[in-house]
């Protein structure tokens, strides 16, 4: 393949752009090489600027559920943009789409709609807070949720990829409340407890997707959520990735456990920019107008993104794509432990629902130590034979790959023959 063109706008973006991107993972750092630039997608395929078309496991980081550019989601966009592009102002489709939502989560009677996953879960946390009238917030090391200062610690993907252990221009005081515990490890959690007297609540992604596909073992969730009812604390599910991913609603209802508040973003949106957090009707009470909690925005509830969300989860609901999912998602699990096996790759694969990601290690991974262990190095050579045989990745080790219903049998038999020769390429060096 030619990546004439990418390699051309990189240049030009140094001037102007940070790196030349606007989020550190596209800049392709732990892969090495010139990050690609996207021209165009339809249905499960991306296209860069030099004409390279691509089978796309990204989808945007899980948004595109439906594929690019579906029919019923690029009709409700245009129609929506005849009537303006923002107001400012409620409008009736914001009610529309939180029913949607809140029906689809047994114990979320308000949600709340912003602009990103990162400001719901800012505000889920500000909420727990307001809540409980407690402070200090635990978060799992592995578990990205967004670049609040609060939570930029021990943060997976973005942080990992680049071999940064936190960020510059956090200061401690911004830190001083959140609380590291081990993914997986109830007793992580319980020694905090023991030490602090102040704890809201404790935040977590249902399933890890910001260290790679990380699962919860030997009923965890449910294990942390009834110790947190003894505490007075309340669990906060950061499903800004999980959230429609397994099942229509969320992962927390298929791994059986309901959290207080659940944040939300990418797919409710069907690729426009949104982010939603909801809970029952007590907690939701404290947000203003209702009580004491501010949080605001201009383009919250912005009615082109609320015409996309409804589509998309319209849709999502009559397709049903669920048992779909699991048969392709096992069949590229397969793909990919066949050629590694082939080749004698060390490699783990963790799968769930539409998520999943290999690890280029011997070890099971089930924490962020563990998915650590990892040779990026493979990876990044097998990120570039995938890429040169027509398949996006995500340019990270620690990065879910994600699926979406317009993939067809033509495209995992690209995928296959990818695999093979990438894993072939990884056995060389």
């Amino acid at each position: 393949m030619n990546f004439k063109n990418s390699k051309e706008l990189y240049k030009k973006g140094l001037v102007n752009l940070v790196g030349a991107v606007n989020s550190p993972v596209r800049a392709f750092s732990s892969v090495g090489g010139n990050p690609l630039f996207i021209k165009k997608a339809k249905g499960s395929k991306i296209i860069d600027v030099d004409g390279n078309v691509f089978i796309d496991l990204v989808v945007s980081y899980g948004p595109m559920i439906l594929g690019h550019r579906h029919k019923s989601v690029e009709k409700a966009a245009k129609k929506a943009l005849k009537n303006g592009y923002s107001f400012g102002a409620s409008t009736e489709n914001e009610i529309k789409l939180a029913k949607i939502v809140c029906d689809a989560f047994p114990e979320m009677d308000k949600v709340r709609f912003v602009n990103s996953g990162t400001e719901a879960v800012i505000s889920g946390v500000r909420l727990a807070r307001a809540f409980t009238g407690k402070d200090k917030i635990i978060k799992f090391s592995g578990c990205y949720h967004g670049h609040q200062d609060a939570l930029l610690v021990a943060a997976g993907s973005g942080l990992a990829t680049l071999s940064l252990p936190g960020s510059k221009g956090v200061p401690e005081g911004a830190v001083q409340n959140t609380l590291i515990a081990e993914y997986n490890n109830l007793e992580s959690v319980k020694a905090h407890f023991e030490a602090h007297d102040d704890i809201a609540g404790v935040i977590i992604e249902p399933v890890g997707g910001n260290m790679g596909v990380v699962i919860p073992q030997n009923n965890f969730l449910k294990e942390l959520k009834d110790y947190l009812k003894t505490k007075g604390a309340l669990l906060i599910a950061d499903e800004v990735m999980t959230g429609f991913r397994s099942k229509f609603g969320g992962a927390q209802e298929v791994l059986g456990v309901t959290a207080d508040i659940t944040c939300l973003g990418k797919v409710i949106g069907g690729g426009f920019p949104v982010g939603a957090y909801g809970a029952r009707n007590e907690i939701m009470e404290q947000v203003a107008p209702l009580g004491a909690m501010y949080q605001a925005g201009t383009l919250s509830g912005n009615p082109i993104a609320m015409a996309g969300g409804i589509a998309t989860l319209s849709e999502l609901k009559k397709q049903n794509p669920y048992d779909k999912f699991e048969k392709i998602g096992n069949t590229i699990e397969v793909i990919l432990l066949t050629a590694a096996k082939k080749y004698n790759v060390a490699l783990v694969v963790n799968r769930f629902g539409s998520m999943m990601n290999p690890f280029f290690t011997k070890s099971k991974v089930t924490n962020f130590e563990e998915a650590q262990t990892s040779d990026t190095e493979k990876f990044a050579v097998f990120f570039w034979e995938m890429i040169k045989n027509g398949v996006f990745l995500p340019p990270s080790q620690f990065e879910a790959w994600f699926l979406n219903s317009a993939i067809s049998d033509k495209d995992i038999n690209v995928i296959a023959k990818a695999t093979d020769k990438a894993m072939l390429a990884v056995s060389k060096i």
